[in-house]
């Protein structure tokens, strides 16, 4: 018997443990159901939620091929999608299930962002990087934290992805101080780039002063200051904790006495509950970014160097935001 099963490549996590153990595999090629699209990657973002599938702080099956964003052209369309066509450009994030780190991924038409809707000038590669972070930034600003104009924000990280996007998004969406923190020195200038007011270094925010919202995806020590730091009626947000310290428990009697919020959010569980909320963030980055109101520093790196971005990832040596080039192999 003959098997005229398509086939693929991908990058696989066989086992938990370094960056050592991901490898390249051969496996089928995915099609589409009912709602859903596949398509050919061009990009895939790398990411530290992709880190933590390959640690397995995240319970993933195993082999499991990570890759929560990509960008590329729809190879099909499955029954009741409309509105995408195959071959068309597009973001897209695959966070609900995995798979973009491979040639061809399957995701929920929910889950895509055209990009032929914006003219010429959106690369595959930038395109890329704006699913995860970009569309986390306009998810937790505008819906978990509910910004107003005028409002103070702190952004701890924001030399990161996530942490670019977010204090470019603060300003669009009319804050009236930005300020950003970062771990190094090294980082200041380059997170100077992306919105902030003013950069600082964590453990000197002595004197910088109430804010209206604070994101913190570090944890640790900075999630009690960030929560001693917010004004009357303000909000942490908490959706990480790349410091890898003990979790940090909040008071509820402290909340209700000094009229603070503390919300989390998850893009993974937002995007699987969510899918239409999710995807009409994600095209409102891609609108922002093709205006050039959305900036994004991109690094793009062959996809067969991903144990080295794997291990830049999570020793914090990455500003900005690190794209693995997929179809070019």
């Amino acid at each position: 018997m003959t098997n005229n099963t398509a086939q693929m490549q991908a990058i696989t996590i066989p086992e938990f443990g370094g960056a050592e153990v991901l490898r390249f595999d051969v496996l089928d090629v995915p099609e589409p159901g009912p709602g859903q699209v596949s398509i050919d990657v061009a990009y895939a973002g790398a990411n530290f939620a992709e880190v933590l599938y390959r640690q397995g702080v995240v319970d993933v099956p195993l082999p499991f091929v990570p890759g929560i964003e990509v960008s590329g052209r729809i190879r099909a369309v499955g029954p009741g999608v409309d509105g995408l066509r195959v071959g068309q450009p597009v973001a897209a994030l695959t966070i609900v299930a995995g798979g973009g780190y491979a040639e061809v991924v399957v995701t929920a038409a929910d889950l895509v962002a055209p990009l032929d809707e914006h003219g010429p000038d959106l690369d595959l590669d930038l395109a890329a990087a704006l699913p995860s972070n970009s569309t986390t930034a306009f998810l937790v600003l505008d819906r978990v934290a509910r910004i107003e104009p005028g409002e103070k924000v702190l952004v701890h990280a924001a030399a990161g992805g996530v942490g670019s996007q977010l204090g470019q998004v603060a300003r669009l969406l009319g804050a009236g101080r930005v300020v950003g923190t970062v771990g190094s020195p090294a980082k200041i200038d380059a997170a100077k780039r992306f919105g902030y007011d003013e950069v600082v270094l964590r453990d000197r925010l002595d004197n910088a002063g109430e804010f209206d919202i604070v994101v913190d995806m570090v944890g640790g020590d900075n999630r009690r200051t960030g929560l001693d730091g917010l004004a009357p009626m303000g909000r942490l947000i908490v959706m990480g904790n790349a410091s890898g310290a003990e979790d940090v428990g909040v008071s509820a009697n402290e909340l209700w006495f000094t009229n603070k919020t503390v919300s989390g959010f998850n893009l993974a569980a937002f995007s699987a509950a969510h899918p239409e909320h999710a995807g009409r963030a994600l095209r409102r980055a891609v609108a922002a970014a093709a205006r050039g109101d959305l900036h994004v520093q991109v690094e793009s790196l062959r996809w067969d160097q991903v144990a080295d971005v794997h291990r830049r990832i999570e020793t914090a040596a990455t500003t900005g935001k690190i794209v693995l080039e997929v179809a070019t192999r």
